[in-house]
């Protein structure tokens, strides 16, 4: 079974806090579920205990997706890892979340808005034996747990293009899956359908955010960071750029779990509601086209 949910970052910035701001959870929960969502993610305005976060999402008739968890695997060891991640551990737990979000991000720069994509870290051959190594193991710890880690590739991180997505499948284990995040794949210069294609046995969770060409262009030429292209709109909702949804979705077939609208963008040039009432009426549409239900 499929389900749609969708991410607060279309109203608040995880990675600039004064990028909405403003803006209370309860406006983004209630606008949330006016368009249709079934779940949401975490942000940075949520209660991280279950006992203060359950009621809140009960009241708005949403499940917690899960949410994202930043690690240091380049730097410090499994057993550290499984400790520093405890506390999120037990709050997706906690509230019935069934997949874990992680990203490496020890030597990320998509959060620092002086910085160009062009400085982001590249990670040494002989280094990535080691990482998959680590991951492997990590993976398999929060299986035990009854998480299924989902591995979030990304703008600025050591897991950017399609070449390291292939690279990083190719060291990891069985335990080990994708996060497959159209938005990323497609900036990082990759094909979401192929990834897709060659990876569908491990991917277990899927961002949907769409790329507007002529930002995405104008960045690379002109060097910009991350966060210069966010705010400057490179990101919007599915159907609203240029990625073939019904294509990326065919190589799905089977596919069951959360497809989720993440289309981090300036709510003061992109009106959370509007847009999120556009990405989820788009999405189940070409979810109904692909043939998946």
């Amino acid at each position: 079974m499929i389900r749609i949910g969708a991410n607060p970052i279309g109203w608040s910035n995880d990675d600039m806090l004064e990028i909405g701001g403003d803006i209370p959870l309860e406006q983004c929960l209630t606008e949330a579920k006016a368009a249709g969502f079934e779940g949401m993610e975490l942000g940075n305005k949520f209660p991280r205990e279950a006992v203060k976060l359950k009621p809140i999402l009960d009241a708005h008739g949403l499940a917690l997706v899960g949410g994202w968890y930043s690690t240091e695997l380049l730097l410090r060891g499994v057993a550290d890892e499984m400790k520093n991640a405890r506390a999120h551990i037990d709050l997706l737990k906690a509230m019935g979340c069934k997949v874990f979000i992680a990203a490496e991000t020890s030597n990320a720069i998509h959060s620092d808005k002086t910085v160009p994509l062009s400085a982001r870290p590249v990670l040494e051959k002989s280094a990535w034996k080691e990482f998959g190594a680590r991951y492997t193991q990590f993976a398999e710890l929060l299986r035990e747990e009854g998480l299924q880690l989902v591995y979030h590739h990304h703008m600025g991180t050591v897991v950017q293009s399609e070449a390291e997505i292939d690279r990083l499948m190719e060291v990891t284990g069985e335990a080990f899956h994708l996060l497959l995040d159209t938005g990323h794949a497609t900036w990082g210069g990759g094909n979401p359908a192929r990834i897709a294609r060659h990876y569908r046995d491990r991917i277990s969770h899927v961002h949907c955010k769409d790329i507007r060409e002529e930002v995405m262009w104008q960045s690379q030429k002109d060097d910009w960071s991350f966060l210069d292209s966010v705010l400057a709109g490179v990101y919007t909702v599915p159907g609203d750029g240029l990625i073939d949804y019904v294509r990326v979705l065919k190589e799905l077939p089977g596919y069951s779990g959360w497809v989720v609208v993440e289309a981090e963008q300036d709510p003061e040039k992109a009106d959370p509601a509007t847009y999120a009432r556009l990405g989820r009426k788009n999405l189940a549409g070409f979810i109904r086209e692909a043939g998946l239900s």
